[in-house]
């Protein structure tokens, strides 16, 4: 059976290989206990490939980089026929997305078609090539990156895709301290000095042990009314805040919700909890609903952005008491 402290001891690793970004790798636990995917967004040169690589190897999964451009067709991630030329028959050869983890590297580089293959996969893990449907690892997740600084020769990920993450975490550069730590690590790795002798005890089989404990954790009714009424909450600002009416073009769906549900979950028994509380919810808000809101253009103009609605939304919705 799967342990709390199993993936303490991941978290831990995690941090050896990864300087700071705390955020990053508690969601990215989440997210490995509950199979949802992640958008990552962030400047070049955080460390989202190494931590992402890290995180598959802890687990004993098999890691695929994907660097989505242009001109990259659906084949190419999914994979395609081939004729087998000793057969004369056609043969399916399998894409890179048949992975457990998958770094879908500048996914907003990608033309609508690939981002349209991938959302199967993200959706339903599996993909239809060849005319079959295939079914994908059961420990199937994608963390995708994408930089916020260069626009040109991008594809903006649709509303649709957008929801099938169940988190969108925000990096930012690290501090003084930290990349001085990041330029002594770096030099004894060069020398030899850094070995990392870490043996992970987890295996894919019990990460799916542990989602499934995740999965039974208990959730108050009042909890649950909590993380509705928030959810909810995005589609009529303007009742609890008559400032608010024309702040958001449309709130977030239902499937924000089960997002934030899984999440909390998570987030509670990573912290040794077989019930959630509303800190927790608390905790998953932001990263759960970041991306599932759109903000008017007034709402810009007049200096609002998703992570200041949803921090009002937590002032204005009440928080439920619980035993």
């Amino acid at each position: 059976m799967s342990s709390q402290l199993e993936f303490q001891a991941l978290k831990e690793h995690l941090q050896t290989v990864i300087v700071g970004q705390e955020a990053l790798l508690d969601k990215m636990m989440v997210a490995l206990l509950t199979g949802g995917h992640v958008l990552l967004e962030g400047p070049p040169g955080l460390a989202k490939t190494t931590a992402v690589k890290a995180l598959a190897q802890g687990v004993h999964a098999a890691f695929q980089r994907i660097q989505f451009t242009p001109d990259l067709m659906p084949g190419d991630v999914i994979g395609s026929e081939i004729l087998d030329k000793e057969s004369g028959a056609l043969r399916f050869v399998p894409g890179p997305i048949f992975h457990d983890i998958i770094l879908a590297d500048e996914i907003n580089r990608a033309p609508p078609k690939v981002q349209s293959a991938l959302l199967e996969a993200m959706a339903e893990k599996q993909v239809t090539a060849g005319g079959k449907t295939r079914a994908l690892p059961e420990t199937f997740l994608v963390l995708a990156t994408q930089n916020p600084l260069e626009q040109n020769g991008t594809y903006p990920l649709p509303e649709a895709q957008l929801d099938r993450f169940m988190l969108h975490l925000l990096l930012d550069y690290p501090d003084q301290e930290d990349e001085l730590e990041i330029l002594r690590r770096d030099r004894k790795r060069h020398f030899g000095e850094d070995q990392d002798n870490y043996q992970s005890a987890l295996t894919p089989q019990q990460v799916m042990q542990a989602r499934h404990q995740v999965s039974e954790q208990y959730v108050s009714e009042p909890v649950e009314a909590y993380m509705v009424a928030l959810v909810t909450a995005t589609r009529r600002l303007g009742e609890l805040d008559p400032e608010m009416e024309e702040v958001l073009k449309i709130g977030a769906s239902p499937r924000a919700s089960l997002a934030l549900l899984h999440a909390s979950c998570a987030w509670a028994w990573l912290d040794g909890r077989d019930f959630v509380t509303p800190d927790d919810v608390q905790q998953m808000l932001p990263d759960v609903l970041r991306h599932r809101i759109i903000l008017s253009f007034g709402a810009y103009a007049s200096g609002w952005s998703a992570d200041k609605i949803i921090q009002r939304l937590i002032e204005l919705v009440a928080i439920p008491e619980t035993d």
